[in-house]
């Protein structure tokens, strides 16, 4: 079980390091966008940005949550190393959850076919 879990060590949790991703790379689809970067630590990070223009409280909790636990399940698809955004978009709110998850692993495989 230790193998899925989703520790500090693993987030994104200071603005710096938000801002950081603004010059890394990035991928889309219609519902999620994901600015990603290498950095020299051996961990993937993850930070989630979910916007009120996207929903109320409980759609933008229920967004941060799925990204979360795909990321957790499915984060070993990516290359360690990386720090990386997932930005829910106005279309995210209206999905539902498997084709949340969906969407996002989508780049996530994507990001891992591109490497550093």
């Amino acid at each position: 079980m230790a193998a899925f879990s989703y520790p500090k060590t693993d987030r994104l949790r200071k603005r710096r390091e938000f801002l950081r991703l603004n010059q890394g790379r990035k991928v889309a689809n219609e519902a999620f966008l994901v600015a990603w970067r290498p950095h020299s630590e051996g961990r993937t990070r993850l930070g989630v940005t979910v916007t009120k223009k996207v929903g109320c409280a409980v759609v933008r909790n229920r967004i941060k949550r799925v990204a979360r636990e795909v990321f957790r399940t499915r984060g070993r698809l990516l290359c360690p190393g990386l720090d990386m955004n997932v930005i829910a978009r106005q279309a995210a709110a209206r999905i539902t959850k498997g084709q949340a998850a969906r969407a996002i692993t989508e780049l996530f495989v994507r990001i891992g076919n591109q490497g550093h």
